[in-house]
């Protein structure tokens, strides 16, 4: 009966956004629906809706969108996107690869923020080419690539630990993956796109290097800063800005515009529902339940757990997934990396289609386009990429 419910809240969502309702009414829709499903108290709303600005891990959140998006004001205002853009074209003077070029570097910032500069590049690069929910899935696609596998990543962490693999083993397993995500974004969308460029080819390629090094500087010193000496994603963004405000030598009017315009009140408002969603469907108490019901099913045993990660990343997301199901599957079944590399390959699909990942929020905000019509462009990548895994997972299970 609890699983019943659960689908008819996602249904309501669905439902919602099928019919064009804005994002905060579809989630909204669904925190109504859960609330009355679940019968959860009107004290216990408060105080999970209170858990969002009160717990850092999703405060953060919110405060690195907002940074984020003040550091994309300041660059804007110097031009420094469009300056790097340029210095792609100029270095491999082909649209394609910078736009894969890009999206992968920034997805390298462990944010939901970082969506924002990637969009923008994805944008410029295929405005005319590609409509707006086609842009939103390769800017959120392609981004999301370097999170199936970085270890910078804490659910890519939290499996390595709960499971034992290590994480050479589990990178190397990667790179079949990391193509085959690559490969489905290419041949799906990009091969649209042309490989020309309307800048001529560079007669300097050095020097177009070290001017992409000057215009990407201040989000180099953001991966600097979380990779290297282990800063939250929060600080490091603050450091970013204090130093990009004196190299920029940004005046006091234009921070007091920045201030204002980086509150994108409609991104940061359907994030905040969203996290809320998170938490009401964490509460519900439905997670721990999946194991019970899954066992009942005719499949093999390494199958019931991918649809198990895949279903809790859905609910709960990718890190209640592998904190509730690596220690279960790591028990019932032969383990080490190809196994932790299939079930780290389902959570990373499902998480392209959930609901309560904000990423997809801040996509949608940006391209205006519904949740709806991005999770419908994505869900034939998803199954794609979930039928290949399952192969691949096989084929080294022989070795």
């Amino acid at each position: 009966m609890a699983f019943i419910k659960l689908a008819l809240v996602f249904a309501i969502i669905i439902v919602l956004l099928a019919c064009k309702r804005p994002l905060w009414q579809a989630i909204f829709g669904g925190l109504v629906a859960t609330a009355l499903f679940y019968q959860i108290l009107p004290l216990d709303m408060a105080r999970l809706t209170g858990e969002v600005v009160s717990s850092w891990s999703s405060l953060s959140v919110l405060l690195s969108l907002y940074l984020i998006t003040f550091l994309q004001r300041i660059l804007e205002a110097r031009s420094q996107i469009r300056l790097a853009q340029e210095d792609l074209n100029g270095l491999f003077h082909n649209r394609r690869i910078n736009i894969i070029g890009a999206c992968l570097f920034i997805g390298l910032l462990p944010s939901a923020a970082s969506m924002l500069l990637c969009a923008e590049l994805v944008k410029n690069a295929t405005d005319g080419y590609l409509e707006p929910k086609e842009q939103a899935f390769v800017a959120s696609w392609v981004r999301h690539i370097p999170e199936s596998t970085l270890p910078t990543y804490t659910s890519v962490l939290l499996m390595l630990s709960l499971s034992g693999v290590e994480t050479g083993k589990y990178m190397i397993g990667m790179i079949v993956p990391i193509l085959m995500l690559g490969g489905l974004a290419y041949f799906g969308y990009l091969r649209r796109v042309p490989t020309t460029v309307d800048t001529p080819q560079s007669q300097n390629r050095w020097m177009d290097f070290v001017h992409l090094f000057q215009h990407l500087w201040s989000l180099l010193l953001i991966l600097v800063l979380i990779l290297a000496f282990h800063f939250e994603v929060v600080t490091a963004v603050l450091v970013s800005i204090l130093l990009s405000i004196f190299v920029y030598h940004v005046s006091a009017q234009e921070l007091k515009t920045f201030v204002v315009s980086a509150f994108e009140k409609k991104m940061l408002g359907n994030t905040f529902l969203v996290l809320v969603l998170k938490e009401f469907l964490t509460f519900t108490g439905v997670l721990p339940q999946l194991p019970d019901v899954l066992a009942k099913l005719p499949l093999p045993t390494y199958l019931i757990f991918g649809l198990l990660f895949f279903l809790a990343a859905i609910i709960s997301g990718s890190t209640a997934a592998i904190a509730m199901g690596t220690p279960l599957a790591f028990a019932a079944l032969p383990g080490g990396a190809p196994l932790m590399i299939f079930l780290m390959c389902i959570t990373h699909a499902a998480m392209q289609i959930s609901p309560t990942h904000v990423c997809l929020v801040v996509a949608c905000d940006y391209f205006h386009v519904t949740l709806g019509e991005l999770v419908r462009k994505t869900i034939p990548m998803v199954i794609a990429f979930c039928v290949m895994v399952t192969v691949y997972y096989n084929i080294l299970m022989l070795f």
